[in-house]
């Protein structure tokens, strides 16, 4: 799949007249794409994909992903809320926090979902109440760096994320004194990894572990796989990882009674490609330096360029094939929200809107209600039907939470 798979300027053009801008739009038919591809690819094992729903957590996207079929993947007991108002029973929602309190981990466990702890004091604290009555999966810190970037590496030593690996022996005495059953082991290393040997070289590293544990039903690598940006952008090449990681199972599993099975948890796989973003221009502004093409947003909708440096492709699509000029896309926030400098474009007029592509996961996600501005629209294309599922904000959403302090 290119770096571009936005639909048709004229259908985009037809979510703007429905809603107006901005707006966020995915394509059910790109999610399940991409879901197919990822069968496909580990169709060599007895494959789980758990959906990482920090990525996109909106209600109808999550049915969507319970219609096809795939686990949930949670980080907060809100998010385990939401996957259970979407249909999830419990037993496919896997559970794993960070630096969170005991009482939410407890009330996650008694709801059912799959607990991963990734503390040692919080894995003790965890069998001394609980014991062996509820299973547990850990997750490890393999002390890889992946992704070259530490703000989305998660398994550097550094990293705040999982047990070390060299702690796996006190990890053993804690399970043992308490009674524990561990019946998964999880890994997650980064985003934007495009070398399958990175996640075979962490493989290697939870393989060894699992021998230490018997009950195992699962192993869980993370996700991480990288999507192209720009166009012609390089990505993970799935079907490698896939054929590679599989055969590395099957050995695996041929040493044990029973075998486990392969989980993944896609986020931006799955989504980043469905979604764009789209905005109108307010103001076409030529300074002495550049010429600004200041839209309807601003980092409150879409901050991954500001905070991650990541790059979103442009498209005017009101004039497509108008001259290509260049500009600095910017947004209305008082603050420098630049989404990008220097972009040669379509020439842009006052009123064009614009397309930001890979704009599914992380995107209203980690939108905001800062400056008092209104989070956007979302719209869902499916079977060819534009349907609204999110409403633009008001006033009254802003204040609802508000108390007169009196």
């Amino acid at each position: 799949m290119s770096g571009d798979s936005s639909p048709s300027a004229k259908l985009l053009l037809e979510c703007v007249e429905h809603v107006s801008t901005p707006v966020y739009v995915y394509q059910a038919d790109v999610i399940e794409q991409q879901l197919q591809r990822l069968k496909d690819a580990f169709a060599g094992a007895d494959l789980r994909v758990m959906y990482a729903c920090k990525a996109l957590s909106t209600g109808a996207i999550l049915r969507l992903m319970n219609e096809l079929g795939t686990g949930l993947d949670t980080v907060s007991i809100q998010e385990v809320e939401l996957g259970l108002r979407a249909g999830f029973d419990p037993s496919r929602i896997l559970y794993t926090p960070s630096m969170v309190s005991f009482d939410e981990l407890s009330a996650v466990a008694k709801i059912g979902a799959q607990i991963n702890i990734d503390t040692i004091s919080v894995l003790e604290q965890f069998g001394s109440v609980f014991g062996g009555t509820i299973p547990v999966c850990i997750r490890i810190n393999p002390h890889i760096m992946a992704g070259g970037n530490e703000r989305i590496s998660t398994g550097h030593i550094d990293s705040k994320f999982g047990i070390s690996i060299h702690q796996m022996r006190h990890v053993e005495r804690i399970v043992t004194s308490h009674g524990m059953l561990i019946n998964g082991l999880h890994m997650h290393t980064g985003s934007d990894i495009l070398d399958a040997d990175v996640f075979l070289q962490g493989a290697e590293l939870l393989f060894d572990v699992a021998e230490s544990f018997p009950d195992l039903t699962f192993v869980d690598f993370g996700s991480g796989f990288k999507v192209p940006y720009k166009p012609d952008d390089i990505s993970t090449d799935i079907e490698e990882l896939g054929a590679k990681l599989c055969q590395r199972l099957k050995l695996f599993n041929e040493k044990r009674a029973s075998p486990v099975a392969l989980w993944i948890e896609p986020g931006k796989f799955l989504v980043s490609q469905a979604g764009t973003f789209l905005t109108r221009v307010n103001v076409v502004k030529q300074t002495t330096s550049t010429v600004f093409a200041g839209v309807d947003s601003g980092f409150n909708h879409l901050i991954r360029p500001m905070l991650y440096n990541s790059y979103h492709h442009i498209t005017n699509i009101s004039n497509p094939t108008g001259t290509p000029r260049v500009y600095s896309v910017v947004g209305y926030i008082c603050e420098t929200d630049t989404f990008a400098w220097d972009r040669k474009i379509a020439e842009i007029h006052q009123g064009d809107v614009l397309a930001f592509s890979n704009a599914g996961a992380y995107g209203f996600t980690m939108a905001s209600n800062y400056n008092g501005r209104l989070r956007p629209a979302e719209v869902l294309i499916r079977h060819g039907r534009i349907v609204p599922i999110r409403r633009r904000e008001t006033i009254d959403d802003l204040v609802r939470t508000e108390l007169d302090g009196e």
